[in-house]
């Protein structure tokens, strides 16, 4: 996923009210921009640290700019934008990095599906049957470890409920880590954020569902995904 043009540079001065952040330009304009990230966004980012933000062109947009990459506490970077993970995923698919989604014909995103009224990320048809991806962005950092979610999520659970009726019908059924964060080396369920999410993680991955997790390559320029990494956890 490149960026045309390539994203500003800033300093992070502060994030509130879940969608706003406040940074300095690098001429020392002070903005508010949008923060495009529902999470607690823990450990992924600090005060007076620099930052990268795109800006939409669009003058009549409330916050025009918004904040793509953050410098963590441990000077990692780590991509914010929750909404470019369904298409960073897209994308590792077209070009064949992720070599355990190949062999499909079509994709198809937001699809409706599932008992709970439910939409897949992406989902994979063609000759070897259909294939449901729901992707999770994971930016959580203890040391090395990545851990998903960074706070709780009644809805990540129950996309692990939808996702396990899948794999039960016979269908392949992929929960998929998007690791925006330059440090992160291992995946696994943030058992101490949100107990009631790993519990049903351990259970949808002993019903057949599988899990991949794969690491972005992170610039001003372009953010990619470049190599698959552990998980850990699971039945």
């Amino acid at each position: 996923m490149k960026f045309n043009p390539p994203l500003q540079q800033g300093t992070l001065l502060r994030r509130y009210k879940r969608f706003l952040a406040d940074i300095e330009t690098a001429t020392g304009e002070l903005l508010t921009i949008h923060c495009p990230n529902t999470g607690s966004m823990k450990n992924c980012w600090a005060e007076s640290t620099p930052c990268w933000y795109s800006d939409s062109g669009n003058p009549k947009r409330k916050y025009r700019h918004t904040l793509e990459v953050t410098t963590t506490p441990e000077s990692a970077l780590a991509g914010v934008n929750t909404g470019r993970a369904n298409a960073l995923v897209e994308e590792a698919i077209a070009s064949g990095i992720i070599s355990e989604l190949q062999g499909y014909e079509n994709v198809r995103r937001e699809v409706r599906y599932g008992e709970e009224n439910s939409r897949i990320d992406l989902l994979l048809s063609g000759e070897p049957g259909d294939c449901y991806v729901e992707v999770k962005n994971v930016t959580l950092a203890e040391g090395a470890r990545g851990l998903f979610p960074d706070a709780v999520s009644a809805r990540g659970s129950k996309h692990l409920r939808e996702l396990q009726k899948m794999a039960g019908s016979g269908a392949r059924a992929v929960l998929f880590y998007c690791v925006q964060h330059s440090g992160i080396e291992t995946v696994e369920a943030a058992r101490d954020i949100d107990p009631a999410y790993a519990a049903a993680l351990d259970e949808a991955v002993a019903a057949g569902v599988e899990v991949l997790a794969y690491r972005a390559a992170i610039s001003a320029g372009e953010i990619r995904l470049e190599r698959a990494l552990p998980f850990l956890g699971g039945a």
